[in-house]
């Protein structure tokens, strides 16, 4: 009898202890979380692009005549002053080599000139001759007419002749000057490459020294080695680093309209050890259209940001590096704020999970700007209430939940 008892009690402690863990293992648990905080702080909202810098006033040095350019012995890098330093030599170009009838022609063109010179210096003395025969004339004439030995008629002829030779003496002497001139071009046309050797004539005392045509920093060498240049060929670039540097970012037209002069300017990601600060200069007014690496087509606006920061800070920087930039369109001190990982939609409004007493609560807020980190809470919270980030579709209002430790 006693051992029936004890069988009876063993089955029923037994059956009690399957319960109770069944019990456990299928009684609802609160579900871990990560939870956060709403908080009263500060908040910016940016636009993050890449940019580059340059010299905002950048000289090309061009070649001022067709000539051979002498090799450039300055650097990229060498400073150079306005007006004395001199950053290249150029030689004119010497004359194109004659071919044979070309020569026979210029041959033939000094030949009559010079023939042409013979006749005007005959025509000079000629009228050389001339005058002094009208001036004996006019001396005797007013000999006479002083004794009243020649009429008033015969000296005015006399005075007449005598002005006419003068004038004839003067436009022979007109004439030769035309002519020696036309000579020396015509001989001119014989200068050129020496048809023997295919040389050009010895010219080193002739070279054209081009001074830099501002104070600065030689950015890139653009012809290096001796040349043959054709007139307004870029030879140099020439800027001033220390005091132009402006940083270049293209926007798309979507986020330009956001962007206003005077709005600051975070630069980073530039190589230096500190974030630089600056402020938007300008927005273009035009746009143009780019490809992105993904081939997408978009429609973007070039923004020139000026820097504020001192230069010893970015004394590295040169024309046409890479930097990051984050314009600051909107910023708000003193504002509730919330992680933008505890919002998710509920239809048209959103909503966040509360925790109160380690219950989950969906309440709807109004959600002013997000910058994709952080939210800005217009109304439906409060600061210091718990919320529930990173809410997953299995949570749901006064569902018990627990935060998550990480271990």
């Amino acid at each position: 009898m006693a051992r029936k008892r004890s069988r009876s009690y063993f089955a029923i402690t037994a059956a009690v202890v399957v319960v109770a863990a069944l019990a456990y293992a299928f009684w609802p648990r609160p579900t871990s979380v990560d939870m956060g905080t709403a908080t009263i702080g500060s908040m910016q909202v940016t636009i993050n692009e890449e940019g580059f810098t340059r010299v905002h006033d950048a000289y090309v040095v061009s070649s001022p005549v067709a000539g051979r350019l002498l090799r450039v012995e300055v650097e990229p890098g060498d400073p150079v002053l306005k007006g004395e330093t001199v950053i290249a030599r150029m030689r004119p170009a010497s004359p194109a080599m004659l071919d044979i009838r070309t020569r026979e022609q210029a041959n033939a063109s000094v030949t009559a000139a010079e023939a042409t010179l013979r006749v005007a210096r005959a025509d000079l003395n000629k009228a050389q001759s001339d005058l002094e025969l009208a001036t004996r004339e006019l001396d005797r004439t007013r000999q006479l007419a002083a004794k009243d030995t020649a009429s008033k008629a015969a000296l005015d002829r006399a005075e007449a002749s005598y002005r006419t030779a003068s004038a004839a003496r003067d436009n022979a002497e007109a004439v030769i000057g035309v002519r020696e001139a036309e000579l020396d071009n015509a001989r001119a046309r014989l200068i050129g490459f020496d048809t023997t050797s295919g040389a050009a004539p010895d010219s080193a005392g002739a070279t054209v020294p081009l001074t830099a045509p501002t104070t600065g920093t030689v950015l890139r060498v653009i012809q290096k080695s001796e040349t043959t240049l054709a007139a307004g060929t870029d030879i140099m670039e020439i800027g001033n680093i220390d005091h132009d540097l402006e940083v270049v970012v293209e926007l798309l037209s979507t986020d330009a309209v956001q962007v206003n002069p005077g709005d600051r300017v975070m630069i980073e990601d530039w190589g230096g050890d500190r974030q630089l600060e600056g402020v938007v200069d300008r927005v273009e007014p035009w746009g143009y259209t780019k490809y992105s690496s993904l081939g997408v087509e978009e429609q973007r606006v070039k923004a020139v940001i000026r820097f504020t920061s001192p230069r010893a800070e970015r004394e590295k920087l040169g024309h046409g590096y890479r930097v990051e930039v984050k314009i600051v369109v909107w910023s708000a001190d003193n504002t509730l704020i919330v992680p933008s990982n505890a919002l998710f939609r509920d239809g048209e409004n959103w909503a966040v999970f509360r925790v109160t007493d380690k219950t989950a609560h969906q309440t709807l807020v109004k959600v002013g700007k997000d910058n994709g980190i952080s939210a800005q809470i217009l109304d439906g919270l409060s600061a210091g209430d718990e919320i529930i980030l990173y809410p997953s579709a299995g949570l749901g209002d006064g569902t018990k939940v627990t935060r998550r430790t990480v271990e």
